[in-house]
């Protein structure tokens, strides 16, 4: 298992360490390197914040150790992917049922949160409205279930993306890597090319000093990953823009991901924007390619 050690960018602070404890630092480009040995092993804290940390040191370099909650009954699945996931340098841990998944997410505050669809207590889509009335945290359902009314409703519960079993470790990791990305992205400064702070289409209004959408002067609750969607429209008025393209710039995948995923995505997202769903004026179906918003 990887070392770990907290770390800050201030010297060690004056005076003797904490009785029974031997200290040892370094330096690592401009931050000072502290951790803290006990009779129980390592104590890693921050000397500014005095939290224990969640930095792992990988080949030299500080990254930060994402906690990921895997909510799944199939014990032989959840231990799989375990392994699996903490090889890749996650910290995960386990919940068997729904109930329990819940109780666990609001004790650990996870990342990121994957969750098996079909629970021995209640439904994975319960859980999934449960955890995104608390948290805007990205959630990957992994499921068996490959059914579109499946997917839909997942992602109607607030979902970002899926994952069907058979599940391939590296895959999933790669769709986790994907998801932290964007929200490290959404997080962030603002890097990119600016966009405007207002954007008009028809009676929908993109406030993205805010990030609020308003439909007739009312609000509309998107989730992150619609948001996003409809702000990638908003920035290529009346281009036509591919699924493999969409994938690539709103969910950061380059050749994973199911052509589902967005058309369940731009379903949802009609039903919220437009005022007849299934006769669309403002985000439009170009056949076999993609879709466009109508400038």
């Amino acid at each position: 298992m990887n070392h770990l050690w907290a770390h800050c960018d201030s010297t060690f602070p004056p005076g003797e360490p904490p009785k029974g404890r031997k200290t040892a630092h370094r330096e690592e480009t401009t931050h000072r390197i502290v951790s803290f040995l006990c009779d129980k092993g390592g104590v890693f804290l921050c000397v500014l914040c005095n939290k224990l940390s969640d930095v792992v040191a990988v080949s030299g370099r500080m990254t930060v150790m994402h906690r990921l909650l895997f909510i799944e009954d199939d014990e032989n699945i959840r231990l799989a992917l375990r392994l699996a996931l903490e090889d890749e340098g996650y910290e995960v841990r386990e919940a068997p049922d729904g109930l329990s998944g819940i109780a666990e997410f609001g004790e650990m505050q996870p990342d990121l949160v994957l969750l098996d669809l079909r629970l021995p207590d209640i439904s994975g889509f319960d859980v999934c409205r449960q955890i995104r009335a608390k948290s805007l945290v990205p959630i990957i359902m992994v499921t068996a279930q490959t059914d579109t009314h499946d997917l839909v409703a997942g992602l109607e519960a607030g979902a970002d993306d899926y994952i069907t079993k058979p599940v391939v470790p590296k895959e999933l990791a790669a769709r986790i890597r994907a998801a932290l990305r964007r929200v490290q992205l959404h997080e962030g400064s603002g890097v990119g090319v600016p966009a405007p702070s207002v954007t008009r289409v028809a009676d929908v209004e993109i406030r993205r000093d805010l990030g609020v959408v308003t439909k007739a002067g009312i609000e509309v609750q998107l989730t992150k990953t619609e948001y996003r969607l409809l702000c990638e429209f908003a920035d290529h008025p009346g281009q036509v823009l591919s699924r493999d393209q969409l994938l690539e710039h709103v969910w950061g995948y380059e050749y994973l991901g199911d052509s589902r995923l967005v058309d369940a995505h731009v379903r949802r997202l009609r039903v919220k924007v437009e005022d007849h769903p299934d006769e669309p004026r403002i985000i439009v179906t170009a056949r076999g390619i993609g879709y466009r918003l109508m400038p």
